[in-house]
């Protein structure tokens, strides 16, 4: 399967071809956007590659309409975050109110590319595309899901995740950033409990 991150955005339309491959020359790096069809505006399937046809990434984009796998995705997601260990509840809360704004899933398969010849900030860079396109969050495999400011806010890390992350703790009707330390066992218990770890520094 390999590792996937994923914008899920708001906007009903797709994002056109032609503002990620803007995007991505604005990085000025060599590399490019593979399509399998020449209409911009109506994609479901690209692929992001270097010069030498090194592969980075695989960007599949699957719109949320009854009987789709962009629908069957957000059913899954809202299952996820209903259990009892989506921690904090607050943002697995805040989360069940977003899903069902969702128009689009952009898939996000990252390659051997990804990891060659800045083939990250490439991917990163398309990403940032979509995401910016409309009110949108991340989510990846293996670190949970972020508000539409691009903090995570829920606890989806592995037990051996360590070093400093970015997140955002919601407070009322707003939302907290800070960066924490994953590895610090006192900043996650009270990061899952919905609290403001001691000793953060604020974004």
């Amino acid at each position: 399967m390999g590792y996937y991150t994923r914008v899920l955005s708001t906007k009903a339309e797709c994002i056109p071809l032609s503002q990620l491959r803007a995007a991505l020359a604005d990085t000025g790096l060599d590399g490019r956007i593979e399509a399998e069809t020449d209409d911009s505006s109506d994609w479901t399937e690209l692929v992001l590659v270097h010069a030498d046809g090194v592969e980075i990434a695989a960007i599949e984009r699957n719109p949320v309409v009854k009987g789709s796998l962009g629908a069957e995705e957000i059913e899954e997601f809202c299952d996820e975050v209903s259990e009892a260990e989506a921690e904090p509840r607050s943002a697995a809360e805040w989360l069940q109110k977003f899903f069902p704004k969702v128009k689009n899933i952009y898939a996000f398969q990252h390659l051997n590319g990804a990891d060659k010849k800045k083939g990250f900030e490439m991917l990163n860079a398309v990403r940032g595309a979509v995401w910016a396109s409309a009110p949108s969050i991340f989510q990846a495999d293996n670190e949970g899901f972020s508000n539409e400011a691009g903090y995570a806010i829920l606890w989806q890390f592995s037990e051996s995740a360590t070093g400093p992350w970015w997140m955002g703790i919601i407070q009322g009707e707003e939302w907290v950033h800070f960066q924490m330390n994953l590895g610090n066992k006192r900043h996650r218990e009270a990061f899952r409990k919905g609290q403001i770890p001691k000793g953060v520094r604020y974004a």
